[in-house]
């Protein structure tokens, strides 16, 4: 059932991650700035992959619950799905973005395989024993990648991973 469970993950985190795409450009403030995508840059896109997760983990909780699934280090691998999955994605998107440049497809099918990739450490995490560690530190690290995200949503480096070449910003238009 943990394993049923992880397939239902990847396809409910795949499903929200475009709803994510699209809540700032249907409700801009500043509080959706932080969590959700401001633009088509490389970088903002970084927020889809840490936000979808961590709202999917709600829908998740539930399901766990309704099939009667034992697990261990539920924490621990929210926090390494959540988090974990950014480097990855930039490890392998940004070689074959230099080589193709954007292309949608390419995008799209590396965050399914990111998404598998995660859902799979987290199925072996959840089946390890139980790993004492307080859950606030948890939860205080993904708070300083919000605040690190905020951060470079209105301050962002001239760089290209932060560029939208959409409406040609960097960052959020002011």
């Amino acid at each position: 059932m943990l394993k049923k469970s992880r397939i239902y993950a990847v396809i409910g985190i795949f499903i929200l991650s475009f709803l994510c795409h699209f809540i700032f450009e249907w409700f801009p403030n500043v509080l959706f700035s932080v969590f959700f995508p401001v633009n088509e840059s490389i970088w903002e896109h970084m927020k889809i992959l840490t936000t979808a997760t961590l709202l999917y983990s709600f829908i998740d909780k539930i399901i766990l619950k309704k099939l009667n699934v034992k697990y261990n280090n539920y924490n621990l691998q929210l926090f390494i799905s959540s988090v974990l999955s950014i480097p990855l994605y930039l490890i392998i998107y940004l070689p074959i973005y230099s080589l193709i440049k954007e292309n949608i497809f390419v995008s799209i099918s590396l965050l399914l395989i990111i998404y598998i990739i995660m859902q799979y450490i987290s199925y072996i995490i959840m089946q390890k024993k139980q790993i004492k560690f307080p859950n606030y530190i948890f939860n205080i690290i993904i708070i300083i990648v919000y605040i690190f995200f905020a951060y470079l949503t209105y301050n962002p480096p001239q760089n290209y991973i932060f560029y939208d070449t959409e409406k040609e910003i960097y960052g959020i238009e002011r």
